[in-house]
């Protein structure tokens, strides 16, 4: 069986949902606003602020939108945008493999 939870798992889920808060407070959103906009509970704002429960991938997008920070993260998920990853993607090319 696959163990989907970890001590270090739940910390980067807490300080990833604390991010989200800051930036909502940045904006000057209430978790009403930020929940309203993103068409999902305030339950579940609140469960993805504190990096807790399972909100869904599209819930937390709906989030991301909502702040105006989707492109960031996107950015920052993007391998080509990382050195050591732009590194093993030529060798990955150049050895004849795709990504």
């Amino acid at each position: 069986m696959v163990r989907r939870s970890s001590r270090q798992r739940q910390r980067d889920l807490r300080e990833f949902g604390e991010h989200l808060r800051r930036w909502r407070r940045v904006n000057g959103l209430s978790a009403t606003q930020v929940a309203e906009r993103a068409s999902i509970t305030r339950e579940t704002l609140r469960n993805i602020e504190h990096g807790t429960g399972t909100a869904r991938l599209d819930s937390v997008f709906a989030v991301l939108a909502a702040l105006g920070i989707t492109d960031a993260i996107l950015r920052g998920a993007n391998p080509y945008n990382s050195e050591a990853a732009r590194a093993r993607i030529d060798d990955i090319i150049n050895g004849g493999g795709e990504l």
